[in-house]
């Protein structure tokens, strides 16, 4: 007779109280606790490149600009996640007791790995467009230049666009920005794989 352990369903507060104390972040899915992986050289100097060209484009405006350690709550399916870049939709607006996790983001930005690129692809980009602010999302690969980039329309339909050329611009229709292939990949070394 085989025993059947039962695993054991987290509410959000537990979540948030055991990821206070945490010495690596974790996401939480509905009830689920999943541990994260490291990043890559390449992975760290994307996601400071693409963080940095949006503070510096945006520090005039509203929209606000976070990078990895900053959460985001997804509360039509009860998820937290660390996306790599959030550009918030104005100011950004909080949740729980700190400033720790942000509910209203306009723009994110998934720096891909091999350990997560399907789902970021896939089940990821569905929770984020469960969110009503949110209207781009950008995927860029880390060993090669590849940015895959979403835009909602007024329509509320998403629009694909691939970037391949280190000479491709990507614009940010909702942040009236252009971001260049070259900026993004500053300083990458392709050779290093993750």
């Amino acid at each position: 007779m085989q025993l059947k352990t039962r695993k054991h369903t987290y509410t959000p507060e537990e979540y948030l109280e055991l990821e206070e104390k945490a010495l690596y972040k974790s996401e939480y899915r509905n009830g689920e606790i999943i541990p994260m992986t490291g990043g890559s050289g390449n992975h760290n100097k994307i996601t400071l490149a693409i963080a940095a060209i949006l503070l510096y484009a945006l520090r005039r405006k509203t929209n606000e600009v976070f990078m990895a350690d900053m959460r985001l709550w997804i509360p039509q399916l009860r998820q937290y996640t660390y996306p790599d870049v959030i550009v918030t939709d104005g100011q950004a607006t909080y949740t729980g007791i700190n400033n720790t996790t942000v509910t209203n983001p306009l723009l994110i930005v998934e720096v891909l790995s091999k350990s997560t690129k399907n789902y970021d692809q896939g089940e990821k980009f569905t929770f984020y467009r469960s969110i009503p602010q949110f209207k781009e999302y950008v995927l860029v690969e880390q060993n090669q230049y590849q940015v895959m980039h979403y835009s909602k329309t007024n329509e509320g339909e998403w629009i694909f666009r691939e970037y391949k050329s280190e000479n491709d611009i990507i614009k940010l229709k909702h942040l009236d920005l252009e971001i260049s292939l070259v900026d993004i990949y500053q300083d990458v070394n392709f050779d290093d794989k993750e």
